[in-house]
């Protein structure tokens, strides 16, 4: 999302790095050109003066224009002063005291993805030992129910609801889910293509009857300002307690997360990575900072590998990789986990320096063709690449559906990488990597 301001970035910073002294010129040409960028960002020209109003002080201060390296110490501010613009630090959600069980409401607009977030709320905390339930309070959308009790289905979490008031749909769903023994109430409410007095009376209704412990407001992160201007109306008709952005992995602009906090005054908890029910994640205002300046996320980047990896198996390879006997079983089981941690794309952004790198683009579509020519050839062909012959060729392209020639050019590259890491065995297991990447 932050990728064409992450890009502006580095060549302002590029500039400050350049030069060996600071001036209070070369500090305004810079946040002149930060301002440009932050607006065509899509961020709120308020939020953008009081920001560039705190870097100047700071910047202009005698710590830094006296500083051996004025250029870092100015860039150190930026960061700073991003991490204060996106919250400060991150608050973890909150839960109620047992034995009353937590709810979390879900508000906001028609299309935000509430109900979708519903579901990947309910799935990761399932995974963590909680027990949720959802209730289907959204009568105005007619698809909205099925979608929610679809996706109960899919995570195996019962769905609860109704006909009639969602108000009464609302109370019954937490009497029937509290008496169920659900530790975790998720509640999906209506949401209309505007802000209005129905949808403002209904949900404080809503509120006021079920006393929730966190009320979310669930913005799209491709509606830029709007996102913004529709969280005010709900954080000051019902007062919400923090903001999920949806769609982050889009070619949104970023400027509505950059301003939201501001405006509102409420922290942003969670965003969607993703389509897939496991596409959601913690939202940390210091790693966002990094990214959005080229430094990565390295931290968010072991979460994610320790999530998603199996240890076991990843010793096992290890052992391979040692004896020069990693094949093109081991190498899709490795894909299988890596696809785990999200798109590639994503995972790279999250690599420091990556943002550098002009027009850094990860194929998918090569990816799924080069699993395809795996899972066409045999058992023992993966095991022992060497035996692929000429005729073996035309069989895995023609299951593939893939040519020759691309057959030929996955053979090669797997080649290479095994005389790499077998050269690399040989020098010592110092840098060799445990997960070959699929590019």
């Amino acid at each position: 999302m932050f990728s064409n301001l992450a890009e502006r970035f580095e060549g302002i910073f590029k500039t400050l790095r350049g030069h060996g002294k600071i001036t209070e010129s070369n500090v305004h040409d810079a946040l002149k050109q930060v301002r440009r960028a932050l607006l065509e960002a899509d961020v709120n020209y308020k939020v953008v003066k009081t920001f560039l109003d705190e870097v100047q002080v700071e910047s202009l201060g005698d710590k830094v224009l006296k500083s051996v390296s004025p250029g870092q110490q100015i860039i150190k501010i930026i960061h700073d002063r991003l991490v204060d613009l996106l919250g400060g630090q991150h608050r973890p959600v909150r839960f109620a005291k047992p034995p009353s069980p937590t709810i979390w409401m879900m508000v906001g607009l028609q299309g935000s993805g509430k109900t979708t977030t519903c579901g990947k709320l309910a799935g990761r905390f399932a995974k963590a030992g909680r027990r949720p339930h959802m209730i289907a309070a959204d009568l105005a959308r007619p698809a909205a129910v099925d979608q929610l009790k679809t996706l109960g289905r899919q995570l195996n979490i019962p769905v609860h609801s109704g006909t009639g008031n969602a108000v009464d749909v609302a109370i019954a769903g937490v009497a029937a889910a509290t008496q169920a023994g659900a530790d975790l109430i998720i509640l999906d409410t209506a949401g209309r293509l505007h802000v209005d007095d129905d949808l403002m009376a209904e949900v404080m209704a809503i509120k006021s009857r079920v006393a929730p412990t966190e009320t979310f407001f669930v913005a799209d992160a491709m509606t830029g300002q709007d996102a913004v201007t529709s969280a005010a109306a709900f954080a000051e008709r019902v007062g919400i307690d923090g903001v999920i952005f949806t769609k982050i992995d889009g070619d949104a602009r970023g400027g509505a997360a950059l301003s939201i906090v501001r405006v509102t005054g409420v922290p942003i908890l969670f965003v969607g990575t993703g389509e897939k029910l496991d596409g959601i994640e913690p939202f940390h205002p210091d790693r966002m900072a990094s990214r959005i300046l080229g430094m990565g996320d390295v931290v968010g980047l072991v979460e994610k590998a320790q999530e998603a990896v199996d240890l076991n198996q990843a010793a096992q390879w290890e052992q391979k990789l040692r004896k020069s006997q990693f094949d093109f079983q081991d190498f899709y089981e490795q894909l299988q986990q890596l696809k785990k941690m999200g798109p590639l794309e994503s995972v790279l952004g999250m690599l420091p320096g990556m943002s550098k790198i002009k027009g850094l683009s990860i194929d998918e579509r090569a990816q799924k063709r080069m699993e395809a020519m795996i899972l066409s050839m045999t058992v023992e062909e993966r095991r022992h690449p060497e035996l692929i012959n000429g005729s073996r060729r035309l069989r895995i392209a023609k299951g593939s559906g893939n040519s020759v020639q691309d057959v030929n050019r996955l053979l090669k590259q797997f080649a290479g990488m095994q005389k790499m890491i077998k050269t690399m065995s040989k020098g010592g297991m110092k840098g060799l990597p445990k997960m070959p990447m699929p590019f």
